[in-house]
């Protein structure tokens, strides 16, 4: 039997390392893993899925990646269930075997800062930037031997 996932995804908020009472470091979080269609409106759809990870995956996702970052994730679905005032509860989420950082620092920070300048009004320094960034990608492209 297999019980294998892969995701790849933006993290909904930044981490918060917790430790067990034996010490053992762990982070829960839910990454939103874009649908490949739209609604009927046209807008695109996300599934938010829990993932926990632990020891020093743990501790490098509290210490490098901030909300919004994108992450590749290997790991298993896990369901537990546990009793509550209101009945009893199940949870279904990803352990992480593998969690891998898919933006570089200089990235994730150009992606948080392209959605502030969406929000405020366009400079010339930022045409600038979105300039220099498309030549870069083309003078990549160009590259190619192929």
């Amino acid at each position: 039997m297999i019980n294998r996932t892969i995701l790849v995804g933006r993290i909904t908020r930044d981490p918060e390392l917790k430790m067990t009472q034996s010490n053992i470091p762990v982070v829960s979080f839910t990454l939103a893993v874009d649908r490949r269609f739209t609604d009927s409106s046209g807008e695109k759809q996300a599934d938010f899925i829990r993932c926990v990870v632990w020891r020093n995956q743990a501790e490098n996702l509290a210490r490098y990646i901030k909300k919004g970052a994108m992450l590749g994730i290997d790991g298993r679905i896990q369901t537990s269930q546990y009793e509550a005032e209101t009945g009893t509860r199940y949870v279904t989420e990803v352990v992480c075997d593998s969690v891998q950082f898919l933006e570089s620092r200089s990235d994730s920070e150009s992606t948080e800062r392209e959605s502030t300048e969406k929000e405020s009004t366009e400079t010339a320094e930022n045409d600038n930037e979105e300039f220099y960034e498309t030549s870069k990608q083309l003078a990549a492209e160009e590259d190619l031997p192929f």
